[in-house]
């Protein structure tokens, strides 16, 4: 007989907290040890997080695998140590003169198949070490890049220094990354200062529900 709780949560996770932490609370909440989360999110960043229940957890390969969707914002004349504003400034450089064609040219470079490097702060492993516990310490190492997919990246918002975007691609695709990657061909440097993942295959941000709100009427079942 199938238990109640077996099933999926479709989350809008909160800044300021990791994936992890969300489990945590979806774990207590329900009186559940096999809680699991498919995609994280870092703790920056906001939005869709689906969170797996009991014999769900079974198919965390099968929800890694979709396709995500973001609206972001990123920062140009920053780079940081993370690609986001929550790192330390390595380099600031003048993004006077620079204008929105420039912008959605450099964006066009980036639409199709690419190979994409993960950043440092990320929980990518080498050697059987996540890269960002290797960061904390001053520890960077070589990256094999990885084969993404960029369907649609599409400017949304130009004001300097800002530079608000709506992406659609792969799994596995670094939006910071992509960000440092446009502010290097811009020659100024970027970062990203926000961040909110609004689709995760099917499941879109209009159907997740807060932390605070969630209770047994919002699993949903899945196979």
């Amino acid at each position: 007989m199938r238990n109640i709780k077996d099933g999926i949560i479709v989350v809008d996770k909160p800044s300021g907290m990791t994936s992890h932490d969300v489990v945590a609370i979806v774990r207590r909440k329900f009186k559940m040890r096999r809680v699991g989360h498919a995609g994280t999110l870092d703790p920056l960043a906001t939005g869709v997080l689906v969170v797996l229940l009991g014999q769900s957890t079974k198919l965390f390969n099968k929800f890694v695998a979709f396709d995500k969707a973001y609206n972001a914002t990123l920062k140009l004349g920053t780079a940081t140590s993370t690609a986001d504003i929550e790192g330390k400034v390595l380099r600031e450089k003048t993004f006077v003169g620079i204008t929105q064609g420039q912008v959605e040219e450099v964006f066009g470079r980036f639409v199709g198949e690419l190979k994409q490097k993960p950043p440092m702060v990320s929980a990518v492993k080498v050697n059987g070490q996540r890269l960002y516990k290797l960061a904390r310490s001053g520890i960077e190492v070589e990256r094999e890049a990885r084969d993404v997919r960029v369907d649609l990246l599409r400017l949304e918002e130009f004001a300097l220094p800002f530079v608000r975007f709506y992406l659609e691609c792969s799994k596995g695709t670094y939006v910071r990354k992509l960000a440092e990657d446009i502010g290097e061909i811009l020659g100024c440097g970027a970062c990203i200062s926000q961040i909110q993942r609004t689709k995760v295959g099917p499941f879109s941000i209009a159907e997740a529900f807060p932390l605070e709100e969630l209770n047994e009427s919002h699993i949903r079942s899945w196979s």
